[in-house]
């Protein structure tokens, strides 16, 4: 990757984002504006849940902990889940996130009552009303962005007052699938109790026949109450505390757990929704955008509320449904799926400068090394490479390991080739080099030495893996015994591989550059990266499109494998050549893989870099975004998180794009519509704002955070370019692309010239 950086600009702005130039320097005011608008309402009760697989509820969460809210308005259900509470047994169907408890809500008296559940993105508060007659009871909750907890407040109008009780529970039996041999319940460790101050926790563990026992804890008070029971009046706040804790966050996670629901006063509460508040603030203020279509800005932003209720805990990263789990055994084990689920999640939190939400992704990768280091001689002969099967959990667990279960009920897996050795990888050599595109993408959004330090050795792994897999054959290197889809075992030069293997040889290069290591692999990877096959191709219906493989599948009618060497591989863009970027333009628009179970996150960012045409994009994702429950969820689409970056992915490569060291500025957008950003983050560690109005770029403002060179595409085509540098003071350029050099930390600015 060259240090230098073209910027395509057609619209940047420093601060803006409406047309409000009065409020130009007030960020907070902007991002509140724009994502205040937009409430999340939910008008009847949620009906899939529990479930194995992603939920129609209201979600709520800091991270850590989950919760999603369920039940009519006389029985609320409260599912509680976390990020680090799992089932840890390298086997298959043995690994999985788990159901920590429930929170049961019972007020009969609202039997037959109207629904109304609201959420607030801005501030992550929810907020219930349930109406019957003259009365009215209502409540706010919220899981604090600062303390593991949830923090539920009921009230009620109107006359007389009305009766409820609050306790916590283990998941029942319609929680859990028993169905052996192949459903199993497993067993755990259970403590349930009151104490005679009225606080009642309970905890669950797993501590048998596991790899790494795991413990996870939870207490409650009802305000006012010692067993639970209580009495709303008009004027009267009952407030219900629950603190949430596990065996990885401290040393006696039950006792944790009842000292802070003990020591909580209103005091305390004040603080924590101000400390909450402005997490969320700040969230927000990290960077955002304005669209005048307010179907797609809802769901921009309600997709970035959730990454940001599910990702910060930096050693145990969401699973495919992110931290809400209300049903035991989850689909797919709820695991880290490496052929694409675990990655699709974050692909938009690069752009969206939440980096915060991105790292917890590679901890459980790091994990895996040696697992990965093991598969790769095993099964291929390769020392020190890394080979790793679809399924991971966290801390090294293998999610999907063969076991005497899986040779007596799956046997016609190891026959048909799918198993090798004790790994399941469906024929796909593919996982590991997948893994790394996240990395890849973290590495050139940020430049970052510390975060390359921690992942290099994973990325040179997966590089030493493929230097000595591929087979060279005249000018050029093949991909042979690797697999396009799940089961196609045996296929020569799978499309996406190709495009994987280039993106980890140039990574590896360019991070070994940074770094200052293993200068004399370099010109090996450099080499490999050039004279790797060129994409197989066909005809269909008249136009020549890319071939799924070289030998073996040729296409296939679901999923959207056949463009993902474009994106999230990022191997062609509107920089390629004009030969190859026709062929990604004609399969495209062969595909329309528009709403797609497994591929949207992948289709429409793939559309976006090669320039397909900005209106159509717009109206399919316009579709998409109304084919979601409130929560944001895909409909009738078991698959949970990766579907949230689809949306701000997409909008943010039309706005600003940064790919093939060419930033653009709504490269992809029409000229008609009127759009403003702020701070979407691009390859190159700059942060570029800007905005377009009348059919215009308005305003363009770039701040550097690692003082690299820039290559700035002239927005004002065949016009000057004025340049206010802090350092060099202002100049006028003219050029289709303006070169400079910048320094860390400074912010420079665009405008037409005279």
């Amino acid at each position: 990757m060259k240090k230098i950086l073209i910027l395509s600009l057609s619209v940047l702005s420093t601060l803006l984002f409406s047309a409000c130039t009065d409020q130009a320097n007030q960020p907070e005011s902007q991002a509140e504006n724009i994502i205040g608008k937009h409430t999340i309402r939910f008008t009847e009760p949620p009906k899939r849940i529990p479930a194995p697989h992603s939920v129609d509820a209201p979600l709520l969460g800091n991270g850590f902990t989950g919760v999603a809210l369920s039940g009519t308005p006389e029985s609320q259900v409260f599912y509680v889940a976390r990020n680090d509470f799992w089932r840890l047994k390298s086997a298959l169907d043995e690994s999985f996130p788990l159901v920590l408890g429930k929170i049961e809500l019972d007020i009969p008296q609202l039997k037959d009552a109207s629904y109304l559940v609201e959420q607030q993105l801005y501030d992550a508060v929810s907020t219930a009303r349930f109406t019957k007659g003259d009365i009215s009871v209502s409540y706010k909750a919220f899981v604090p962005a600062t303390e593991d907890m949830l923090i539920v407040d009921l009230n009620m109008e109107g006359n007389g007052s009305v009766e409820g009780t609050a306790g916590i529970s283990f998941l029942g039996k319609e929680e859990q699938i028993n169905k052996p041999p192949l459903e199993r319940i497993f067993p755990d460790v259970r403590e349930h109790e009151t104490k005679p101050n009225g606080v009642e926790y309970l905890s669950r563990a797993f501590v048998d026949s596991v790899d790494i026992p795991t413990k996870g804890a939870m207490a409650l008070r009802v305000s006012g109450s010692t067993d639970g029971k209580f009495t709303l009046e008009p004027g009267k706040t009952v407030r219900l505390v629950c603190a949430f804790s596990s065996n990885f966050k401290s040393d006696d996670c039950v006792a944790t757990v009842i000292k802070k629901v003990e020591d909580f006063t209103p005091a305390r509460q004040a603080e924590i929704e101000k400390s909450h508040k402005e997490w969320w603030r700040n969230y927000w203020e990290k960077s955002y955008v304005s669209i005048p279509d307010s179907v797609i800005e809802k769901q921009y932003y309600l997709s970035l509320y959730g990454m940001g209720s599910c990702s910060r805990d930096i050693d145990f990263p969401p699973s495919i449904f992110g931290t809400w789990i209300t049903k035991e055994r989850p689909y797919w084990n709820g695991d880290y799926h490496l052929n694409y689920n675990h990655m699709a999640p974050y692909y938009a939190l690069y752009s969206a400068n939440r980096i915060e939400q991105a790292d917890p992704y590679i901890s459980s990768m790091l994990a895996q090394i040696e697992r990965g280091n093991y598969y790769s001689e095993k099964v291929t002969g390769i020392p020190g490479g890394i080979l790793l099967p679809v399924g991971a959990g966290p801390l090294g667990v293998e999610t999907t390991r063969r076991t005497p279960f899986m040779d007596t009920y799956y046997y016609d897996w190891i026959k048909s080739g799918n198993i090798e050795d004790e790994g399941m990888f469906w024929g796909q050599k593919s996982n590991s080099a997948y893994a790394v595109v996240n990395m890849s993408m973290q590495f050139y959004h940020t430049w970052d030495e510390v975060y390359t330090r921690k992942v290099y050795p994973f990325v040179k792994g997966v590089a030493t893996f493929w230097e000595n897999y591929l087979t060279r054959e005249g000018d050029r290197y093949v991909i042979y015994n690797d697999a396009i889809h799940e089961g196609t075992v045996g296929t020569m030069n799978p499309i996406l591989s190709l495009g994987l293997v280039r993106m980890v040889m140039q990574t590896v290069s360019d991070m070994s550059a940074l770094l200052g290591v293993d200068e004399e692999k370099r010109t090996q990877w450099q080499f490999i990266n050039k004279h790797l096959s060129d994409y197989p191709l066909q005809e269909r219906n008249g136009k020549t499109v890319f071939r799924y493989t070289e030998k073996g599948c040729d296409w296939w009618d679901g999923n959207t494998l056949g463009i993902q060497h474009i994106y999230p591989a990022g191997q062609i863009g509107l920089n390629s050549d004009p030969k190859l970027l026709e062929v990604a333009y004609n399969t495209v628009d062969e595909m329309q893989r528009w709403l797609d179970s497994n591929g949207s996150n992948s289709f429409f960012p793939a559309a976006v870099r090669i320039g397909y045409k900005p209106d159509s994009i717009l109206v399919h994702l316009n579709t998409y975004s109304k084919h979601t429950y409130p929560n944001g969820f895909q409909l009738n689409n078991p698959h949970g998180i990766e579907n949230w970056s689809t949306v701000p992915n997409t909008i943010n490569e039309m706005l600003c794009m940064g790919h093939q060291d060419i930033v653009r500025v709504f490269p992809v957008w029409p000229r008609g519509k009127d759009a403003s950003f702020h701070q979407i983050r691009v390859e190159g560690a700059f942060l570029v704002s800007g905005e377009q109005k009348g059919g215009a770029v308005t305003s363009l403002t770039l701040v550097s955070e690692k003082g690299r060179d820039l290559t700035l595409q002239n927005p004002w085509k065949g016009k000057k370019v004025e340049i206010t540098d802090p350092v060099a003071g202002k100049r006028t350029v003219d050029g289709d692309f303006i070169k400079m050099k910048t320094e860390a930390g400074q912010t420079y600015r665009f405008a037409m010239g005279k």
